[in-house]
């Protein structure tokens, strides 16, 4: 879960992490594509074979044995090694990472890790989503192996990271199925969902005042996408902002989006309810408001790329199957 502090820190990181990616993947790519074709398998064997290498975003990562002292650094990839059935492995998880319960939380932190307090926990593997602090190299002159996991811009980048960590923990064959499973409930979401939203307009908030959304380039805009919702931050993205663009309320409210979705509900991250919504200045107006047409959302599962997806798109379902507009 953000705090209110690192909720500005929270949109710069994945700013930064979707303009890396950039070029990757085109916003107008078909995310109900990827849904319904997962990635292919990698070459390597089905069982756990050690050493392996990967070709991780922070390049050629070599695991020599099946890691039993994992410490994870970001709360996504937390939920894909409980997921894929290596949480027995996992000695120590950021503070951010609250799910599933009961997870060994520490005060460490994947955006500004300490080397030395990391280290204290004798980790034969670390994943990360950021190569933050000399993270890698620090750990590297250790020989302890990073494996960098950053925020994705599509769900087939998604299914890749759940079985890439599966490759590395020893995992593979069960990464597999938690894929074919996602993919499967995902597919039947939406079809159950049709077409009758197609072309509705629609405004992501992150964060209130100032206001963040995330375009049709980013990855909840791909999920979005595959109801064929049209988004209001599109025509305000710049370059520079990675499909994180901070909007005016004068933009949002002349933009007169059919539908609004806060991530930013939870009492930690600015509790923001459809009844506040109605009453900002100006936002009466707003065909979303004026036919009650706001849905909160919950901010973990929506700022996430993990094993609850599922869960994130039949939360978007079921707002749709409300709409009152």
């Amino acid at each position: 879960m953000r705090t209110p502090q690192r909720l500005s820190a929270a949109v710069l990181v994945a700013v930064a992490a979707a303009a890396a990616l950039a070029g990757c993947s085109s916003a107008s790519s078909s995310a109900t594509a990827a849904a319904a074709h997962p990635p292919a398998t990698p070459t390597s064997s089905l069982v756990p074979v050690f050493p392996t290498t990967l070709a991780a975003a922070n390049g050629s990562v070599t695991i020599k044995s099946e890691p039993n002292r994992i410490v994870s650094l970001d709360p996504t990839a937390t939920e894909d090694l409980y997921a894929i059935g290596a949480g027995t492995q996992v000695v120590a998880v950021d503070q951010d990472s609250d799910y599933p319960s009961g997870v060994p939380v520490t005060s460490l932190s994947g955006l500004t890790p300490n080397i030395e307090a990391i280290a204290k926990y004798n980790p034969s593997l670390v994943i990360a989503s950021q190569d933050s602090g000399g993270l890698v190299s620090g750990l590297g002159k250790l020989g302890i192996p990073v494996l960098i996991e950053p925020a994705v811009s599509t769900l087939s980048g998604a299914y890749q990271q759940i079985e890439q960590i599966g490759q590395a923990t020893g995992h593979h064959n069960q990464s597999t199925e938690v894929v074919k499973n996602m993919t499967e409930v995902i597919t039947d979401t939406v079809k159950q969902a049709g077409d009758k939203y197609r072309g509705m307009t629609y405004y992501w908030e992150l964060s209130n005042d100032p206001y963040y959304s995330a375009t049709s380039a980013t990855f909840i805009g791909h999920v979005l996408d595959m109801f064929g919702l049209k988004n209001i931050a599109d025509a305000a993205s710049k370059p520079a902002d990675g499909g994180y663009p901070e909007l005016s309320q004068e933009y949002i409210v002349t933009a007169k989006p059919q539908l609004i979705f806060l991530a930013d509900n939870q009492p930690a991250d600015g509790g923001q309810t459809p009844a506040i919504v109605a009453k900002r200045p100006g936002w009466a107006g707003i065909p979303a408001v004026a036919g009650h047409d706001v849905f909160g959302l919950n901010d973990d599962i929506a700022s996430r790329w993990g094993p609850r997806l599922p869960s994130l798109v039949n939360e978007i379902a079921s707002a749709l199957a409300g709409v009152k507009s």
